[in-house]
């Protein structure tokens, strides 16, 4: 059970929302939606990282086709592929976001997830003294350094929205004082309520690729932990999809992480080998990434959102290997080792539902999408005191 929020007068408050990558906007859509409406929240956009990159698609010209004003947009990315550019555009995040927040003065800033981008305006934040929102806090991802950024950014935050009750607990558990840690589901599910999709015939217009045969959507990003190597285990990936000639592919490039660059080649070289049969793409954005997940026969490669929002459309994910490790996770997500023989026998398993029983309508374990109005409510009732006392458990 939630222990509620304070409440307090409602005041007009500067919101910034941050957003980093084209996924993380994509989630956030709706939530900008409603505190845009809000009449008594004014919204400001903090755009970074992936957004800026023509590498990845300039992915901040669909937040402004959105109908949306980007009142700071701060480059970070380095054209590395390694540990230390990752770090080198922390760095550079946390000065391009000082001046970007002192010159927005927000009364709160609005923090979705676990990527680097992230972690350097939360600690930006911090360190000037505005309160931060996180949402989906507590959950663990072994395989990245994303689990530990993460929880470091529960550090850094004040209020906190969580994507199910375990990770409340586990918020609390980092010493966050409970009544400001609130369940509410994911974020992402919201779409599945409020977006209208595309059919098949508008998605191939969309996209200007026929899909005339079931199809696959694969999103692999590399493993920033574990010893997986992103080469090797990608080329199994594009191997194992050779054993499914009946299937045509939507192929999505990875994020920036280090590792990422390596794997863009081997996409590129994947696509031109099989102009038929396989689409790659920068970005399809929400919408359409949404429909196309509708739509296919499997979800396919290690992405969250395989874990997070795939299921509630009854739809198969196979996740490889170890990058999602420890999520929770419905009975359709189906995780297997980054090999050929383990990636192919795990998709035939997905494609025959051998997962489920007979008419089994299965259980999602992230709510029914009813999130972006109490975030609104949360950041509304918004009392920031900067002294945070740690919220000790007492032994039973």
């Amino acid at each position: 059970m939630n222990i509620p929020l304070q409440s307090q007068t409602i005041t007009s408050k500067n919101v910034t929302v941050f957003t980093g990558t084209r996924a993380e906007y994509g989630l956030l859509f709706w939530l900008l939606k409603d505190i845009q409406q809000d009449v008594d929240l004014t919204l400001q956009l903090l755009v970074s990282g992936m957004h800026c990159s023509s590498e990845f698609g300039e992915t901040y010209r669909q937040i402004e086709q959105d109908g949306f004003t980007i009142d700071e947009k701060v480059e970070i990315l380095l054209s590395s592929n390694s540990k230390v550019g990752t770090a080198k555009s922390v760095g550079l995040g946390i000065i391009g976001f000082a001046d970007s927040l002192a010159r927005l003065q927000p009364d709160v800033l609005v923090i979705l997830g676990d990527r680097f981008e992230a972690f350097a305006a939360a600690q930006t934040a911090m360190l000037m003294q505005i309160p931060i929102l996180h949402i989906h806090g507590g959950e663990i991802t072994e395989g990245a350094y994303d689990d530990a950024i993460r929880h470091a950014i529960t550090k850094l935050s004040y209020l906190h929205a969580t994507s199910n009750d375990a990770h409340r607990q586990r918020v609390i558990q980092l010493g966050e004082s409970p009544d400001r840690v609130k369940n509410v589901g994911a974020i992402g599910l919201e779409h599945i309520k409020r977006t209208q999709l595309m059919n098949i015939n508008q998605l191939s217009d969309s996209l200007n690729f026929t899909l005339n045969c079931p199809f696959f959507v694969v999103t692999y990003h590399p493993v920033t932990l574990a010893e997986e190597s992103p080469e090797t285990s990608f080329q199994a990936l594009l191997d194992s999809l050779d054993s499914f000639p009946d299937y045509q592919v939507i192929l999505t490039y990875p994020n920036a992480d280090d590792g990422g660059r390596l794997i863009i080649p081997l996409l590129e070289q994947y696509a031109r080998d099989n102009p038929l049969r396989v689409h790659a793409i920068q970005s399809l954005g929400q919408v359409r990434y949404l429909s196309a997940v509708k739509h296919a026969a499997a979800v396919i490669g290690n992405s969250s959102s395989g874990i997070i929002e795939v299921p509630i459309f009854d739809v198969p994910t196979v996740n490889i290997g170890s990058r999602q490790l420890g999520r929770i996770a419905a009975k359709s997500v189906l995780n297997c080792e980054p090999n050929v023989n383990s990636i192919c026998s795990t998709i035939k398993y997905a494609l025959a539902h051998g997962y489920k029983l007979q008419g089994e309508i299965i259980q999602q374990p992230y709510g029914q999408g009813n999130t972006s109005q109490e975030i609104v409510e949360m950041i509304k009732s918004l009392n920031f005191n900067p002294v945070k006392v740690f919220h000790d458990h007492k032994p039973h």
